[in-house]
């Protein structure tokens, strides 16, 4: 059974609402203690900092002088900027002829797509497709081992992103791609992702909302990245871009020409 997007964010954040209690028995008296509540930083808005703000002013400034209808926007973190690189081929066969921009700013997390929506990255964009794929970054470690943001969080975060282009752009149809596998072999983080993508399958309505997940092309037979797609284990090159156009061609083709068909004879 497929779930709106909107219930399953109220969901989330009843979770991260709720204050968890610990209950410890002291010999006949039962004491309840009161942890501090949880802040998920995956959901609230905040800028990128350092070199990195150039391309963010570049994606952001994209929207303010091009405003307008585009076929496909693309939204996400460096593997979606690689479009522009080491997909750039691929880009021009598969996207060359339909107007197509790309909101794709490496090392974004969730929270920083969320802070570029606030600052008028959508303002203005009638896209009949979003492509949206962002997450990754949040499921990285600190320098100390340990894990700013909980599988929930990023779930949230995640979440937050689609229902604000739901809100923005009503009329969009939202491609949301399963988070890439990453990491040279099996791996504590790629089995992460592998939890939120499941979870991130449920927002598909068959409307609005469609979830599509094609990290198996990724892998080998034995739990790999081959190198021939992914030399860093983490982002595409040229091969890995083809895997992924090749991949969501079918439905932008279907309802690109749904749009077009509709435009000449309405």
């Amino acid at each position: 059974m497929k779930l709106s997007s909107l219930p399953l964010a109220a969901t989330v954040a009843a979770l991260f609402l709720a204050v968890p209690f610990v209950v410890t028995a002291q010999s006949s008296a039962v004491v309840s203690a009161v942890t501090e509540p949880h802040t998920n930083a995956a959901i609230i808005p905040v800028p990128r900092t350092g070199s990195i703000t150039n391309r963010q002013a570049e994606v952001l400034r994209r929207a303010q002088v091009a405003p307008g209808n585009y076929d496909i926007e693309f939204i996400g973190d460096s593997i979606t900027q690689g479009w522009e690189t080491r997909g750039s081929n691929v880009w021009n066969q598969y996207y060359g002829q339909r107007k197509v921009i790309n909101f794709g700013v490496s090392g974004d997390r969730t929270e920083n797509v969320l802070w570029r929506f606030g600052h008028g990255q959508l303002d203005g964009i009638k896209a009949k497709v979003a492509v949206v794929m962002i997450g990754t970054n949040n499921s990285n470690k600190n320098k100390d081992g340990t894990d700013t943001y909980s599988d929930a969080d990023i779930l949230a975060g995640v979440v937050a992103i689609v229902n604000e282009i739901r809100v923005r752009q009503p009329e969009t149809k939202i491609l949301l791609l399963g988070i890439f596998p990453r990491a040279k072999a099996f791996s504590p983080q790629r089995g992460r992702l592998l939890e939120i993508n499941q979870v991130l399958a449920k927002l598909d309505d068959g409307k609005h909302i469609f979830f599509q997940d094609i990290g198996s092309q990724y892998v080998e037979l034995d739990g790999s990245i081959s190198k021939n797609i992914m030399p860093d284990a983490l982002h595409p090159n040229e091969a890995g871009y083809i895997i992924w156009a090749k991949a969501i061609e079918p439905k932008l083709k279907q309802w690109l020409r749904k749009e077009w068909f509709w435009g000449v004879f309405s």
